[in-house]
């Protein structure tokens, strides 16, 4: 791969390292191996943020993260990441989000977090997969309740790479400051009966409660779906690099397997469901099913 893509993973990894300290110019040359000026340059080019911008959103995100999450005064959220002062903390949260942290934290609405992505897994293009190696893929019966979903729209996508030009990247963003069912956000392929004239199958959101009646994200749609069995695939743990084929891997098992086996069918009036790719547990599928 690129020296220079690999240079600003590197910085974007130490970043997310060392988020509550001071970081420099000189500090992540020293990490790409390229003059503090060439690094910028670089960082810019492949985030399409300044250091200072990327620092900043990453650290706001993280920060609200806290005060939501683990009940953070607002004091500690402001100079555990890295903020100079209580009063800068609470201009830059404003500017970011729309709120003042204490109102956030007392209120924790949707808000449009920061999700960094390395740049290195964007370069990655599907290339032929030799599948003579295949990875155990472990498959559980799970029950999902009634329930919504909370999702944002595409135009035409069928997968995530589609959907992030057209809906925008920072979706996930809004999606991961909402609480979930299941908690963490969910990726959709919709069956029809799901879809508006115009839009993609492939879409983002949240599952709710069934009874949900709080804040809707402006240009989000809701949808109902019914209690439901789902096989749940799931493959081993892997490398972030080498996440095509731990993709690849689980669809295949998918593909191959025959639910008849334990005494289901496959039930394609619901929609498929992916998980956040997370090379420490694996990449997860779920796919409906009704019994016999």
């Amino acid at each position: 791969m690129d020296e220079r893509i690999l240079a600003v993973q590197k910085m974007q990894e130490f970043i997310e390292a060392n988020l509550g300290e001071e970081i420099t110019l000189h500090r992540l040359s020293e990490v790409s191996l390229f003059s503090p000026w060439y690094s910028y340059r670089l960082f810019r080019e492949y985030t399409g943020l300044t250091v200072a911008d990327y620092v900043r959103r990453l650290r706001l995100s993280r920060s609200a993260m806290r005060l939501k999450k683990e009940h953070s005064r607002v004091i500690d959220a402001a100079f555990d990441l890295g903020f100079g002062s209580v009063d800068g903390y609470t201009r830059a949260f404003r500017r970011e989000f729309g709120c003042n942290p204490a109102e956030y934290a007392r209120n924790p609405g949707p808000i449009p977090l920061f999700i960094p992505y390395g740049v290195k897994f964007r370069h990655m293009r599907k290339e032929y997969i030799d599948m003579d190696n295949v990875q155990s893929v472990f498959v559980q019966l799970i029950r999902k309740p009634r329930r919504k979903v909370i999702l944002k729209r595409g135009l035409r996508a069928e997968h995530y790479l589609d959907y992030c030009a057209e809906a925008g990247c920072d979706i996930w963003g809004i999606l991961t400051s909402m609480d979930s069912l299941c908690g963490e956000p969910v990726c959709l392929w919709l069956p029809e009966q799901y879809r508006t004239p115009g839009t993609s199958i492939y879409v983002q959101g949240v599952e709710a409660a069934e009874d949900y009646a709080g804040t809707i994200p402006e240009g989000f749609d809701v949808i109902e779906l019914p209690e439901e069995a789902y096989l749940q695939f799931q493959g081993e743990p892997f490398r972030e690099e080498d996440y095509i084929e731990a993709i690849a891997a689980v669809e295949r098992a998918m593909d191959r397997y025959d639910p008849t086996v334990i005494g289901y069918r496959w039930d394609d009036t619901a929609p498929r469901i992916q998980l956040e790719p997370r090379g420490e547990r694996g990449y997860i599928e779920l796919r409906a099913v009704k019994k016999l």
